[in-house]
């Protein structure tokens, strides 16, 4: 699987239609929908055969019309997002029936009023297969929060790979205890949490833990750091800089700095527009200098 694939959170941009990466609002229209599809082979055609998606994606930020969702924590406007739910059927009708090399992860968890009860996991993961009309998930993240335990949780999910319904199960949202209490019952095959240049270093530890235990780390808001749910490009001096080294762009650079952090981490950039879908995956022919990681790794973490 290549280490650089497609997040499918931004695929209607930031809501407002029209691919932009900028705040928008409303529902997508049949164009919209049509440039979606033709985004999604794009991104294939180039060599993607890594998709990140979810039930509820494509989603942006909080305070536009849709079903609400607050992932993280239910205090924080700043984590709070809309759903537009129609990412994963958008993804059957550009890519069925899909590449055999194709990897398409999925996510359960959030839902309207918070985070799913262990009871309503399964319905979850049937409405994920049937969206994408699959037997078979290839990766299902369980995605928490404000739990001390999500043994509960992974166990429906385990029992769920158990069945054939899942093939790899994965963690999104944790620390390291939730990581030991998931392979106490079933292995975890990648871990989804934050982490950026400036942004999220409080994973640190647990991206190292992964590495030393060969599993897959797959940041998230990797490109948007403090932006999170807004979307766009966090501004950064040093990355600024670095990028007019490389005559690149502060999105390649954010990147190319996330798959410097080893072998064992994934990056899954989004989009709703295609010159940016181009750019973000070129990133992947950015090598970046000792010194300029360590600039980059000495910037203030948020």
């Amino acid at each position: 699987m290549n280490r650089l694939g497609f997040g499918a959170k931004r695929l209607a941009g930031s809501g407002n239609g029209s691919g932009s990466e900028g705040t928008g609002a409303g529902r997508v229209s049949v164009a919209d929908q049509e440039r979606m599809v033709g985004l999604l082979r794009q991104a294939v055609e180039l060599g993607v055969n890594h998709l990140d998606t979810a039930a509820f994606y494509p989603s942006f930020k909080q305070d536009r019309p849709g079903n609400h969702f607050s992932p993280l924590n239910p205090n924080g406007p700043s984590n709070q997002f809309t759903g537009l739910n129609m990412a994963n059927e958008v993804i059957r009708e550009a890519l069925a029936p899909y590449p055999d090399d194709l990897v398409i992860a999925t996510k359960v968890g959030p839902l309207e009023g918070g985070l799913a009860r262990p009871d309503q996991l399964r319905g979850l993961v049937e409405e994920n297969l049937r969206q994408l009309e699959l037997d078979t998930l290839d990766v299902v993240y369980l995605r928490q929060h404000g739990l001390d335990s999500i043994a509960e949780h992974f166990l429906v999910l385990a029992e769920l790979r158990e069945q054939g319904m899942i093939r790899h199960l994965g963690l999104s949202n944790v620390r390291l205890q939730h990581l030991a209490q998931a392979q106490e019952i079933a292995p975890v095959v990648a871990v989804q949490n934050r982490y950026g240049v400036g942004f999220g270093r409080v994973n640190d530890e647990i991206l190292r833990v992964c590495g030393e235990q060969g599993i897959a780390f797959v940041p998230f808001f990797a490109v948007t750091a403090t932006g999170r749910e807004a979307g766009g490009v966090a501004a950064s001096d040093p990355v600024l800089a670095i990028a007019r080294e490389h005559g690149a762009t502060p999105a390649q650079i954010r990147i190319a700095w996330t798959l410097a952090q080893g072998p064992h981490v994934l990056a899954i950039p989004g989009t709703g527009n295609p010159a940016h879908l181009t750019e973000n995956l070129a990133a992947a022919d950015i090598h970046l200098s000792p010194a300029q990681l360590a600039t980059l790794d000495a910037s203030p973490s948020e």
